[in-house]
């Protein structure tokens, strides 16, 4: 087994970026992501590995995201939010707020 080598994979935007650790292991390549831990893959290329991780992240980061917004639609339907709208308008009553 080769030594490990970093790469850097950005996910939409330059701010959004993660660390590929991958290493040659006999005939293949094999990475993963640690800020992801989902994210194992291992191709015959260093080429094909690297789209594979970014395809990877991409499909976990999608769905953590819409498990994300579901989870908040529930949380609002069932009213668990609300005592911040009200928080926010009792502060508004009080001056505490400031324009932007």
């Amino acid at each position: 087994m080769e030594k490990t080598q970093t790469v850097k994979i950005q996910y939409l935007d330059p701010l959004e970026t993660y660390t590929a650790h991958i290493q040659k292991n006999g005939s293949a390549w094999i990475g993963w992501i640690p800020e992801v831990p989902e994210v194992k893959c291992e191709e015959s290329s260093r080429q094909k590995l690297l789209k594979t991780l970014e395809n990877e992240l991409h499909a976990v980061l999608k769905a953590e995201w819409e498990a994300w917004c579901e989870q908040f639609e529930k949380d609002v339907k069932a009213g668990k939010l609300d005592h911040l709208g009200e928080k926010a308008l009792e502060d508004l009553r009080a001056g505490r707020c400031k324009d932007l």
